[in-house]
């Protein structure tokens, strides 16, 4: 609705109005300024004074005041609601602004301010109007955004790694290089022949062996011919691929390992194990003639697709003619040359790869022997601890050595990332982690199957550990049989199978809580074996192992507990409290060990520390000789 509103003649618009010819506007401006200013009050009155009509007479003036628009802020009363779409198309008559000029010289209005109800009505349109404006302007502003094709922007960072490589080979700092590699998970769906076959082109010239090794796993022989057609027929293009081209000098051997890492994974990603294979043992062959720092991140990295593909050759482990058996003796080679040549990275890796070969075997004599003759490097990447932890978990849980393996396997856990693309490690580390425990008579919280990552997965072990804690030796046959190829496929199935025992303690524990005297003929009823005898021979061993604290009475044939004392009064409490103490010192030591320190700066401060010693030695033999007095040499001043 339009604002209401009244309007207080002149003086010279009633002349006007009985045909007296107005003013111009300078004249009109002129006499304005000689006017005072009205009053407040004159205002106000103004507004309850009702409006004045022209003459009838003039028929021009009627005109003019019916045609009149009523003015607010400058700007004309009704359009400010509903506006024409002259006005939003911006253009307007000449006629019409001399018309109102005239009208704003000639009256002054007084503008009401609109009710509430009305503005009220006239907000949702102007609301509408603005959101409608602001849509229109956000799709333009996406129309206007280029799409960046996600292959080129992978190209493109390659080739910007390029860069990375070459200033980590200029500054010795590895960090670049771990950059470099940490781009590969973004850029890895996106790899493609034809993509790798473009960037080999135009890092490498046509007689460069490197090329051509790269380009025939590629199955892109011909990528240099197309490359020639393409530049014949563009100039420009051919001078500016001949000023990007780096003379064969120039290419890095980082660069070669790079662009080889990213075949490699295009081979594993396009299910190519065999011809991935291949090209695995020629790049590891090639690499050791290389002896070179910065390249042990990304040697590193070979070695780990070297044995990923050799993996999944066939025949697969655990056959005892399985091909990653060939693959032991190039892996142990690698391992005694990067202990020569303090390769961290390559040490820690091998060991782990060396460690997972024996175990995809059962060979895990072989695997116990390797760990006490080596040594794992302690400045390894914290991933890497994390493998090496839970293999010696592993291993430790088959020596029944459940107290190391849990140990273990707790650290593997704290160390493994928390990232989702390293989930599976997580899992299987406590998978494993929850059947050690339960072998060593303790119940995992409940906690542990509830997290967002763990809650699906292990789901089998969940029920397992509930029929462990109640001691459903039934319940515990029936979980075994009906999740027992998740189990082969955790490699924690023999393991599981241990547990027997474990339950069948846990029930004779539960009842010798629960009665005081229990004959041997319901503990066989309750836990479903076969004659009393075995259970004596249970409740025996479980006697001797610490488990309950009960008698047996043979020629009566029960078992009678005895009354559970206070456990404060043990030294139970405090065995714990010693092994969180010790749990929390590992923790800090291992932490100041991950601490980086700027390389040589204890061989700076042991210069400084010896030219210091030296000029004091001068400085005291001039005093002794009397050249230099205790004042020139700084001695103590003693103020006037």
């Amino acid at each position: 609705m339009p604002a209401e509103k009244r309007t207080l003649r002149s003086n010279r618009s009633d002349a006007s109005a009985n045909g007296d010819k107005p003013r111009s506007n300078s004249q009109s401006s002129s006499s304005n300024k000689d006017k005072p200013a009205p009053t407040r009050s004159a205002a106000s009155r103004g507004k309850a004074a009702p409006a004045r009509k022209p003459a009838s007479g003039s028929k021009k003036d009627s005109s003019q005041s019916k045609g009149s628009d009523l003015v607010e802020n400058g700007v004309n009363g009704a359009e400010d609601v509903q506006m024409s779409e002259e006005h939003v198309n911006g253009s307007v008559s000449p006629k019409q602004l001399d018309r109102d000029d005239n009208d704003g010289d000639e009256e002054m209005t007084v503008v009401v301010p609109p009710s509430k109800a009305s503005r009220l009505s006239g907000e949702p349109d102007k609301i509408r109007s603005e959101t409608k404006m602001d849509t229109d302007q956000d799709e333009e502003a996406q129309k206007a955004e280029e799409v960046v094709d996600p292959v080129e922007k992978a190209q493109s960072d390659i080739r910007t790694n390029f860069t990375l490589l070459e200033r980590a080979v200029v500054h010795f700092d590895l960090r670049f290089t771990l950059r470099v590699l940490r781009t590969i998970s973004s850029m890895r769906k996106y790899l493609s022949a034809d993509l790798l076959a473009s960037v080999i082109t135009s890092a490498y010239q046509r007689s460069d062996p490197t090329a051509s090794f790269l380009l025939s796993a590629l199955d892109r022989n011909s990528a240099f011919d197309n490359v020639a057609e393409d530049v014949a027929m563009e100039d420009v293009t051919e001078q500016k691929t001949a000023s990007s081209k780096p003379s064969p000098k120039e290419t890095l051997p980082e660069i070669d390992i790079y662009l080889s890492i990213l075949v490699q994974i295009h081979l594993y990603d396009e299910k190519l194990i065999e011809k991935g294979a291949e090209f695995s043992q020629k790049l590891v062959e090639r690499l050791r003639t290389h002896n070179r720092r910065t390249l042990d991140c990304l040697a590193a990295r070979v070695y780990f697709y070297y044995s990923l593909f050799f993996e999944q050759l066939k025949p697969l482990p655990p056959s005892p003619t399985a091909a990653v058996i060939s693959i032991r003796q190039s892996l142990l080679a690698a391992l005694r040359t990067a202990v020569l040549r303090k390769d961290t990275d390559i040490q820690a890796t091998v060991t782990t790869l060396l460690l997972r070969n024996y175990l995809s075997t059962s060979h895990i004599s072989q695997a116990d022997l390797f760990i006490s003759h080596s040594e794992f490097p302690a400045g390894a990447s914290n991933n890497q601890i994390a493998r090496y932890l839970y293999y010696l978990g592993r291993i430790r849980a088959i020596q029944l050595r459940y107290t190391d393996a849990h140990q273990h396997l707790v650290s593997a856990t704290r160390k493994s990332p928390s990232t989702l693309s390293a989930g599976g490690f997580y899992q299987a580390s406590m998978k494993l982690l929850v059947v050690v425990e339960l072998l060593m008579g303790d119940i995992p919280d409940r906690a542990i199957f509830r997290q967002a990552a763990l809650e699906r997965a292990m789901y089998p072990y969940f029920l397992l550990v509930r029929a462990v804690s109640v001691g459903d030796l039934d319940g515990f046959q029936k979980i075994v049989q009906t999740y027992g190829p998740a189990f082969r496929k955790d490699s924690t199935y023999t393991l599981i199978l241990r547990l027997r025992q474990n339950v069948i303690k846990t029930g004779i524990r539960m009842m010798s809580l629960s009665y005081t005297r229990i004959s041997l003929r319901d503990i066989c009823l309750r836990l479903g074996l076969d004659s009393e005898e075995s259970a004596e021979y249970i409740v025996a061993k479980a006697i001797r192992d610490g488990v309950i604290e009960a008698s047996l009475d043979h020629e009566q044939g029960y078992m009678k507990s005895k009354e559970v004392g206070d456990v404060y009064a043990t030294q139970e409490p405090g065995e714990v409290f010693h092994e969180r103490i010790q749990a929390c010192l590992g923790l800090h030591d291992e932490s100041v060990k991950a601490m980086r320190f700027p390389m040589n700066q204890h061989r700076l401060e042991l210069k400084n520390a010896q030219e210091a010693r030296e000029r004091e030695r001068e400085l005291a033999k001039e005093i002794v000789e009397g050249d230099m007095d205790d004042d020139d040499a700084g001695g103590d001043f003693e103020g006037i």
